[in-house]
């Protein structure tokens, strides 16, 4: 399949003057030269084909919405190479602006003082879109992001949240070939969120819409990409799918038993020694739950055969970490000086 996005070794380096702290730093910075080099991206690489629905992850400073604007040609790259639908984004943005969507948190492009419903139309004419896909983009943008009540209201006027709604619709009318969205469901109620992402993704299914979504909420990724980039520093620290990232940073699982009567101490130290001689660990054993920790692959009918045995189970549970939980403990190991994956 035709790639969408080809980025080889791409770099973006900030230089910014150094100053001592203090009222004497301050004044003495006005006749330095000293400067600073800002590592912000460094070395990336990565290619993304038509149709692919990608999350780019990271926690603030690591790299994200500078890769971004790369992307979108408004940055141009310190070092490496890039294309965009066979353009270099920086050299032809007019061209290549005719074929993308960008929505960039809370700087909309709407225009401030006039309706919603006239920036739909200047938009219209504007990316000469056919009539037949203004007509679908403009009904679902509507319909599924509950914009009827603010079409005749001026973009000023509008909150926060309804901003985004109106700006992620005007930035995806044209159905273009590649949607950039850069917290796209930044101030929205859990509910407008689920409209958001239902509203890109019927694009995809239409059009073929290849996404790259960056965000702080996970959920965004999880329901609507099949693919993750994790940054970190400004280096991509793993490229592959969901269920890959979760094997390769969450081996472990757990079995929660909750039983119809309390544990005694010594049946608690009866089923500790037992889960341990057969790969498990028991993490807690208080009341009337038990918590079975494990990692070997495998492990798990034996474990549980164990549970079922040895113990007046009322009901029992499989879980495995959720894609919040690996990402916060990879940031936490990354903030403390851990040593990162």
């Amino acid at each position: 399949m035709e790639a969408a996005l080809r980025v080889e070794n791409l770099s973006k380096h900030f230089h910014r003057r150094v100053r001592k702290p203090g009222l004497l730093g301050a004044l003495g910075s006005l006749f330095s030269s000293a400067s600073e080099t800002v590592r912000a991206v460094e070395g990336v690489s990565f290619t993304i084909r038509r149709g692919e629905k990608v999350g780019l992850i990271g926690e603030n400073g690591a790299g994200k919405s500078t890769t971004l604007k790369m992307l979108t040609g408004i940055l141009v790259p310190t070092g490496g190479t890039l294309e965009v639908l066979g353009h270099v984004p920086w050299k032809e943005r007019r061209r290549l602006a005719l074929n993308i969507g960008v929505v960039f948190g809370q700087r909309p492009q709407l225009l401030w003082d006039i309706p919603v419903r006239e920036t739909f139309r200047l938009l219209r004419t504007m990316y000469r879109i056919p009539d037949e896909v203004y007509q679908y983009t403009y009904t679902e943008a509507v319909r599924r992001l509950n914009l009827e009540p603010l079409l005749p209201v001026p973009v000023r006027q509008l909150s926060l949240g309804q901003r985004m709604r109106c700006d992620l619709a005007a930035s995806l009318l044209h159905a273009p070939a590649v949607a950039f969205l850069d917290e796209p469901t930044l101030g929205l109620d859990l509910s407008v969120k689920e409209q958001v992402r239902e509203f890109i993704l019927s694009l995809k299914e239409r059009y073929g819409t290849t996404l790259l979504v960056t965000t702080h909420d996970l959920k965004d990724i999880t329901e609507t990409c099949d693919r993750l980039l994790l940054l970190d520093k400004g280096r991509l620290l793993f490229d592959g799918s969901l269920d890959a990232f979760e094997r390769r940073f969450a081996s472990e699982r757990r079995i929660i038993a909750e039983l119809r009567k309390p544990l005694t101490a010594a049946m608690a130290a009866r089923i500790t020694r037992e889960v341990k001689a057969r790969g498990g660990k028991v993490l807690s054993s208080s009341g009337h739950t038990l918590v079975v920790e494990y990692r070997k692959k495998g492990a798990a009918p034996a474990l549980t055969q164990i549970l079922l045995r040895r113990l007046p189970v009322a009901d029992l549970n499989l879980e495995k970490p959720d894609i919040e939980t690996i990402v916060t403990r990879l940031y936490r190991k990354a903030s403390g000086g851990e040593h990162r994956p």
